[in-house]
């Protein structure tokens, strides 16, 4: 085998995390009116984005609010896809949050008799896409215009509380930074609507409030779950002394502690994520995730005949030797190793010393063992009966099933309004309880998401339950028995996208929790589909969907799996599914696979498959044999129980086979040059330590490449973006005027070297002079984060994919276009042929409107000002004219087809005789014509065809 050379830095092996500084609040405020500003003077404001969608499959809920007198009306609050207004029953919702800097959401509250609507902004569920928010958001024209109130450094509001009796009364609980330790939070008091705060209780900088309930016939008594948590890109911990029950008995101008040694509520540093309940002045309910460890129970597990990666922990050669061959197989095949890891040939390696005993638990470890088999307590529920001073848990035994060791996700719990021994609580199913919480029963259905966030009950009819899950919305109106599905925003969170190159394309993603989905291009939200009972989108994967990968000779070959590198080969026409991970070999360190493991083939062999866990593998033969082809290629790993030291993006030039670059979650950029026979570190000059969200290189010169580094995971927001022209030697920063915010993807455009595209955590931008400068688009597009792009280059559309409003596209051929020397041009983009219908201006019934044609004529002002438009016949004739009002840069207008009188005379004399339609107008007839923009006396023209 060819020697390969690393050139790693020898300090790498005694390497220290240098912890990155938190971006002060001040400088993300100064970036939102940055972005506003730049927003307005944009040159692709108006540059229209079209959703497709998909939203069957939604995205996650965290919060409602409910008309108490008319729950057919509420709010529904997105962790990454805003806050939206249903007044039908969840038939049809309105966004509402659109016209806010943020989409990101924590807790949502309605002061229904003023018609105030107050949003904590940044969700608090403290999962690796729980984004930042911006403090405290209200409005009184129902997200018309909005105020902040403040806040802006607690990153994430949990709890609102507004008296009923006195609306500028509000009780706030902030849970604080998520990656950081900081002052702003705990919970804060205003009595005069939010102009001023006071903070009444804190208990440590890294403990913040995760809820805050109050007593529904008394405003004065209210309960605070203090959270003591710790998360870090290597390691959640989730549980700590800070964590503990509050009591307050003056509206939170005071808090007592009452989950204190003695009380019967657990104490210490296992004290993990609590949620609360409260049904009246002595009844209080708490769920909480216990972290302490199980007690021992390994008595039981030896009396199984089934062995268990545990039992080879201490397990002695000769014990191992002495296993029943079986007995051996049976655990062999039943964990997945592979077939030449048969009982016989493991015991000879054994017996040769080449592995241990132990090495068969090691091969199991990866970051889904770590996360699922922490042998913790888990969901347990108390009850008080004398208002918080004493506690006692409700059921007996563990309750399993419930939060699967990562409570941290979900920790609420609620009691019927109406009666007190009524109560539900979720983690991954729902459940409810009608004694009080002894016994549980599942309320889960097929229809129903797992992952629950968020429930109302309806005090005024039993059995009437809103649910709020990581699938969207359910409702139920027996208790559970059945639901309705209610999933009408496309608020779906993708983590990536890709396309083929079918006419219609196919747009592929996979999103947070609800698998991999793919679907035309031309989707438009209907809900056709129930009626001919086919969704436009179909399912190819479950968990939580990844990367895609399509073979460009044959578009039903797909490569996608779910997080941790868990791939799959599959092929759409036969519905065959193969597993395709690589296996470290028995005896070695297993491999470390990032939740959102990199894939790639390679665009000079579709058959070659590139997987990056923490060294870069190889497949030549569509993932059924792989080698690594490289070392390690992160700094090394680090002690947690999330998967760290792991590749983050794969790029290879379209220029040269084997020209290689990997990005790692830990800062480390490497280039191969010789198909991963030697690697070099190319990111010693970046800021240390933060993720390589993108490594692109180049598809206009070789030796160019674009690196992006994203510092959410410290909570620093700074962008930063480079570009090398040297294979990665030297770097040029090219975030040029980007506001604060993380940056996860950067590509270039396919026809324009010049046009670079950039996607953060809250929006994208363009950029015509290779990063000198960029411009944030808007129309149609949310301040929403934008997870990936792809150019799909026949059509020449930009899709981009956001966590938290599915997918959109943009028509960029315009922009493909633009460049230094035509800037003071007029340019007016090419128009599609039009076929020419009788329907035109024809309804099918009297009680339907007429069917009009149009085509969209996007064009470039170099200034603002009025515009013209005329339609011309072969022969120069006007049939058509109208104006506008440009604004600089791209702007859009929708021509309808129709004729002037004018333009009927002037056809007619020509000899062509044009019929009045129904709707009584002229349109276009069969015929080649000229459209002309003329701006500022500068004018373009283009081809329209009706066929």
């Amino acid at each position: 085998m060819k020697k390969r050379s690393f050139l790693f830095a020898c300090f790498l092996s005694v390497y220290t995390f240098a912890q990155q500084p938190a971006t002060p609040a001040s400088v993300v405020e100064n970036a939102l009116q940055q972005k506003e500003s730049a927003t307005q003077n944009s040159i692709v404001k108006n540059l229209p984005f079209r959703n497709i969608g998909p939203t069957v499959m939604s995205g996650r809920v965290v919060d409602f609010a409910v008309n108490p007198d008319n729950p057919i009306e509420f709010y529904v609050g997105y962790a990454s896809g805003g806050v939206w207004h249903t007044k039908n029953n969840g038939t049809s919702f309105t966004p509402i949050l659109d016209n806010s800097p943020t989409q990101n959401v924590g807790s949502v509250s309605m002061d229904w008799k003023n018609n105030i609507l107050y949003v904590g902004t940044g969700e608090v569920n403290a999962s690796r896409s729980s984004y930042a928010g911006i403090g405290l958001l209200r409005t009184t024209d129902n997200g018309k215009t909005w105020e902040n109130l403040g806040l802006k450094d607690s990153h994430h509001i949990s709890s609102i509380l507004i008296n009923p009796e006195n609306a500028n009364e509000i009780v706030v609980g902030a849970v604080g930074h998520l990656y950081s330790t900081n002052n702003e939070r705990g919970i804060y008091k205003t009595v005069d609507g939010g102009k001023t705060w006071n903070r009444t209780l804190f208990v440590n900088d890294q403990s913040g409030i995760i809820e805050v309930v109050r007593d529904p016939s008394n405003y004065n008594l209210m309960y605070a779950a203090a959270w003591d948590k710790d998360r870090k890109a290597w390691n959640f911990t989730g549980s700590g002394s800070g964590s503990g029950i509050y009591k307050s008995t003056d509206a939170g101008n005071t808090w007592t502690k009452v989950s204190v040694a003695g009380s019967g509520f657990p104490t210490g540093d296992g004290v993990g994520r609590i949620g609360l309940a409260i049904y009246d002045a002595n009844t209080v309910y708490a769920i909480h995730d216990n972290q302490a460890r199980r007690d021992d129970d390994t008595a039981s597990e030896e009396s199984s005949d089934i062995l268990t990666k545990d039992d080879f922990k201490t397990m002695t050669s000769i014990e191992f030797l002495n296993l029943d061959n079986n007995k051996l197989n049976q655990f062999l095949r039943m964990n997945g190793f592979q077939e030449k890891y048969r009982a016989e040939n493991v015991k000879n390696m054994v017996r040769g010393g080449t592995v241990q005993p132990v090495d068969l638990a090691k091969y199991l470890e990866d970051a889904n063992s770590l996360l699922f088999d922490t042998p913790v307590i888990g969901a347990e529920v108390y009850k008080s009966t004398d208002g918080g001073s004493t506690w006692e848990k409700t059921h007996e035994g563990y309750l399993d099933g419930i939060y699967y060791s990562y409570g941290y996700y979900f920790g609420k719990i609620h009691v019927d309004p109406v009666n007190k021994d009524g109560i539900y609580i979720y983690g991954v199913p729902i459940l409810k309880s009608k004694d009080g919480g002894k016994t549980f029963t599942s309320i889960d259905a097929d229809n129903v998401h797992a992952d629950h966030h968020a429930l109302w009950i309806n005090p005024k009819q039993p059995g009437h339950l809103i649910d709020g899950n990581d699938g969207g919305i359910n409702i139920s109106y027996d208790d559970g028995a059945t639901w309705i599905k209610n999933n009408a925003p496309a608020v779906g969170q993708f983590y990536a996208i890709n396309v083929d190159n079918e006419q219609p394309y196919n747009v592929y993603g996979g999103l947070q929790d609800n698998g991999v989905w793919v679907g035309s291009h031309e989707y438009e939200a209907s809900p056709y589909w129930q009626q001919s009972g086919q969704y436009p989108y179909e399912s190819i994967m479950g968990g939580d969907g990844m990367q895609v990968q399509i073979d460009n000779r044959n578009s039903a070959i797909v490569y996608t799996g779910f997080q941790f590198g868990n791939y799959y080969r599959i092929n759409r026409d036969t519905n065959e599914t193969t597993y395709i991970q690589p296996k470290h070999e028995l005896g070695e360190s297993p491999y470390r696979f990032n939740w959102q493991t990199p894939i790639l083939l390679s665009p000079h062999n579709q058959d070659i498959l590139y997987l990056g866990g923490n060294k870069l593998m190889r497949s030549m033969n569509q993932g059924n044999d792989w080698a690594a082809i490289s070392g390690d290629l992160t700094q090394g790993g680090k002690q947690g129980n999330v998967a760290y030291g792991t590749l983050t993006s794969i790029s290879e030039s379209p220029f040269q086979f084997g020209l290689l670059y990997t990005g790692s979650d830990d800062g480390m950029v490497y280039v191969s040059r010789d198909a991963g026979g030697n690697w070099v570190n190319v990111s010693t000059s970046f800021p240390k330590d933060l993720w390589v969200s993108r490594v692109i290189a180049s598809a206009h010169k070789k030796e160019r490449v674009y690196v992006t580094l994203n510092g959410y995971r410290w909570d620093d927001f700074r962008p930063y973006v480079y570009v090398s022209e040297n294979y990665g030697n030297t770097w040029k920063d090219i975030s040029g005027n980007l506001p604060a915010s993380p940056v996860n993807v950067i590509r270039e455009d396919p026809v324009n070297e010049n046009v670079l595209y950039l996607g953060t955590d809250n929006g994208a931008y363009v950029s015509f002079d290779k990063g000198g400068t960029w411009a944030p688009f808007s129309e149609g597009l949310p301040n929403v984060a934008v997870h990936d792009m792809v150019v799909q280059p026949e059509a020449k559309d930009l899709v981009v994919g956001t966590h938290g409003r599915s997918i959109y596209i943009a028509d960029i051929s315009l922009l493909q276009r633009m460049n230094a020397q035509n800037s003071a041009e007029v340019l007016l983009s090419t128009i599609e042929p039009v076929q020419s219908s009788r329907r035109w201006g024809r309804s099918f019934s009297p009680w339907s409107e007429p069917y009009t044609p149009s085509v969209t004529l996007q064009y470039y002002a170099p200034q603002a000002g009025e515009v013209s438009f005329r339609i011309e016949t072969e022969a120069g004739k006007v049939i058509q004219e109208f104006t506008g009002a440009a604004a600089k840069g791209i702007n859009v207008e929708v021509y309808d087809l129709t004729l002037s009188e004018k333009g009927i005379k002037v056809l007619d004399k020509a000899g062509t005789k044009v019929s009045k339609a129904e709707n009584g107008n002229y349109y276009l007839p069969k015929g080649s014509y000229t459209v002309v923009v003329e701006v500022g006396g500068r004018s373009a023209q283009t081809d329209l065809e009706v066929k």
